[in-house]
């Protein structure tokens, strides 16, 4: 009904023509993603979506600064939000990433975990790393066996000269400008692929972004979110003066590339020439490959199709991300794209921090699940376990040390940053393992122990995590480069301890090691003496020898430690302290011979007999632990007959020791004191070792099954 008054002259043409223009008035936005929905090119099914201008200035300014896609009210496409059609079931989707160093590895690890918690699609991962990255990300992927994913690696350090050239002030160096040479790095039959930084935490399954494929036009050849902060505008402060851009320009946290095209259309020619003719006025890049792209773009407009914002809602300072989303559900990607990550100020961000955290913190063992209806063949190594656990009898009573001893643990190389120690030719390595509880004597360790460590540490996805903030906390910690810590994730009812101490030993990098465990203090001087002792015996190519380092104890939580064997001896004669496991198991450590040691001017030899382990400097190509021996019990042992029967000679180091300090006892080591199964199953064990000795090494091995015998 009209308003009383108004002229009956209005037709009901001029009616609906008076409602239209209301309506076009009042939900323009709506109406062109409405008509984006019909199809074609660059058309975008709609979503609701904030409809605010997103930098807050007069309309008349945002008209200067338009995007040609851009509506009436200043907003690119990424007012709407993908809801179909997704790719095949099946379909292979690619992925880019750019990774360098320690931190940034990790960093990784978190944005698969996000990925691989909500894909239902097979995924090739194209990694571009250097040599830390690539040690640590391929012996992780081999280890994680994830079903329908693949990885290859590209050497980062071949594409610095393509890079090189074009200075740099971002915090990401040459790396940050990786992503502009990917077209001639990826396979020539690569068409398409998605470019992420390793800031960015997926909510979404990422084939609802390869789908955006679909939407290109035969022009477009990147896919990109509008850029969510006014950087490009400029005037941020006085001289500022970025690199050119559409309007807002766009953020390269998130790229869709067709690499086809952009091959077809001299894409590199086209950055290289870009980025020359803007360096001409401009000292450097501040945004690294993202002030490229843009440039680019700038220049040939044509070439791009923004994104909805929701695929890269970006955290930097300053955001104005929250202009976005209406709610929770239409997040797609999270960009920590700041220096500050999880600190940065945003309205929301501790709904972004808690939805980082969670996978941070994630068990990376449950995603080796399979995709349903989407068949692919496991990986060689994993499908070997399968069948080798497939044949395991459930009712066995050791059924659980079968498993343990099959199950392969993600390994996760040098943890944290680490610098490998200067080459030097008698240098010595301390190896040791740990679980959570006995991080608290790593500091300690790290005062007496001033050379490398190679340690590995049994942890969960979560224990990891606060592993990390106890050394960034910790002073000691903090300031050791030299330490490498390996993180080989809980999986299995029984400690691998002999896999955790293998994976430990497997890194050490100098031509010696001291196999040792965390509860053990080395003598302050141990370091220098055990180098100056392997020069002066002629270790290496002339001896094969295994250094004994012998082993005390105190029973006291509060312990003045000896600065020399005289004071050790001290100590021992004031029953301060014992040789190790004297009350329990002194045929541990019997053959050591204390009693000679103690007037001992020079290394002297002793034999092996049963159930001997002490603690033995060798040399790093020694024999690995045998990861049979799971749990608590005899895992030394095994080691110690391995190095015999390879003829290495036992030489007890006259002025060498170390001191186990007390501690509660481990869940292992209760359940062995308390359960005859425990005992039976680890006497099958040995008897199984046995039968594998006397194959390898024939008569020779007898001894060791005949002194095993006696009583």
């Amino acid at each position: 009904m009209l308003p009383r008054g108004r002229p009956r002259a209005l037709g009901a043409a001029a009616l609906l023509l008076l409602l239209l223009l209301i309506g076009f008035l009042l939900f323009g936005g709506d109406l062109e993603c409405e008509r984006r929905e019909r199809g074609g090119p660059g058309s975008f099914p709609c979503a609701l979506t904030p409809r605010i201008p997103q930098d807050g200035r007069p309309r008349e300014a945002a008209a200067r600064d338009r995007d040609p896609q851009t509506d009436h009210r200043g907003h690119n496409r990424s007012d709407c939000v993908l809801l179909r059609p997704l790719p095949a079931k099946c379909e292979l989707l690619h992925v880019a990433i750019v990774c360098a160093g320690h931190n940034s590895s990790r960093d990784v690890v978190t944005l698969v975990k996000s990925m691989l918690f909500y894909r239902k699609n097979p995924l090739h991962l194209h990694l571009v790393t250097d040599t830390v990255a690539k040690n640590i990300l391929e012996t992780l992927f081999h280890t994680w066996m994830v079903p329908a994913v693949w990885v290859s690696f590209h050497d980062a350090d071949e594409l610095k000269p393509k890079v090189s050239w074009v200075p740099n002030k971002h915090y990401s160096g040459l790396y940050g400008l990786m992503k502009l040479v990917l077209p001639g790095v990826l396979p020539p039959a690569l068409a398409r692929v998605v470019v992420l930084d390793t800031d960015v935490t997926f909510a979404s399954d990422i084939a609802e972004l390869w789908a955006l494929f679909a939407h290109f036009s035969d022009e477009q050849v990147i896919g990109l979110v509008e850029n969510q902060s006014d950087w490009y505008l400029g005037n941020l402060w006085r001289n500022h003066k970025p690199w050119p851009a559409l309007g807002r320009g766009f953020n390269t946290g998130v790229i869709l590339l067709r690499l086809d095209r952009l091959r077809q259309a001299g894409w590199e020619q086209m950055w290289k020439l870009t980025a020359a003719q803007e360096l001409r006025t401009l000292p450097a890049t501040s945004l690294a490959d993202q002030d490229i792209f843009n440039a680019v773009i700038k220049g040939h407009p044509a070439l791009v199709q923004p994104l909805p914002c929701v695929w890269n809602v970006q955290l930097s300072d300053h955001t104005l991300a929250e202009r976005c989303y209406l709610e929770v559900a239409d997040i797609k990607v999270i960009h920590w794209n700041s220096p500050k990550k999880l600190r940065v100020k945003n309205k929301h961000v501790e709904f972004f921090r808690n939805h980082y955290l969670t996978f941070l913190e994630y068990n990376g063992n449950l995603l080796r699940r399979e995709l349903f209806g989407c068949p692919s063949p496991p990986p060689p190594e994993a499908e070997q376990l399968q069948q080798a656990v497939a044949q395991l009898n459930a009712g066995d009573a050791c059924f659980e040390f079968r498993l343990q001893q099959l199950t392969v643990p993600r390994v996760h190389l040098t943890f944290l940053p680490h610098e490998p120690p200067p080459s030097r030719p008698n240098d010595v390595t301390l190896v040791a393992q740990l679980s959570m509880d006995r991080l608290q004597m790593l500091e300690a360790l790290c005062r007496h122990w001033p050379g490398p460590m190679s340690l590995a540490l049994y942890l969960t996805d979560a224990e990891a995590q606060q592993f990390l903030h106890f050394v960034e906390t910790s002073a000691v910690l903090s300031a050791r480069q030299d330490v490498a810590y390996h993180v080989v994730y809980r999986e299995g009812p029984l400690y691998p301890i002999n896999q955790v101490r293998n994976v430990a030993l497997a890194q050490a990098l100098t031509p010696y090691v001291f196999l040792s465990d965390v509860d053990f203090l080395p003598a302050y001087s141990l370091y220098d003496y055990l180098r100056a002792s392997i020069e002066q015996l002629e270790l290496g190519s002339r001896r094969k020898a295994a250094l004994v380092v012998p082993a005390f104890e105190t029973l006291h939580y509060r312990f003045s430690f000896p600065s020399s064997k005289a004071e050790l001896l001290a100590l021992l004669d004031a029953g301060s302290l014992y040789t190790f496991r004297y009350h329990e198991w002194p045929q541990g450590q019997a053959p050591t011979d204390y009693a000679r040691w103690r007037e001992a001017q020079a290394p002297y030899r002793v034999q092996w007999a049963a159930n001997y382990e002490p603690y033995v400097v060798v040399p790093r190509d020694c024999p690995r632990y045998d990861p049979r021996f799971v749990g608590f019990g005899w895992n030394k042992v095994a080691h110690i007959v391995e190095l015999d029967a390879q003829g290495y000679e036992l030489l007890v180091l006259p002025e060498a020791f170390t001191i186990h300090l007390p501690h509660t006892p481990s869940l292992d080591s209760s359940r062995f004191r308390s359960s005859t199964t425990y005992h039976d199953c680890l006497q099958a064990l040995q008897d199984e070792f046995h039968q594998d000795l006397s194959r390898h090494y024939g008569a020779a091995a007898l001894k060791y099954l005949t002194a095993l015998q006696q009583p």
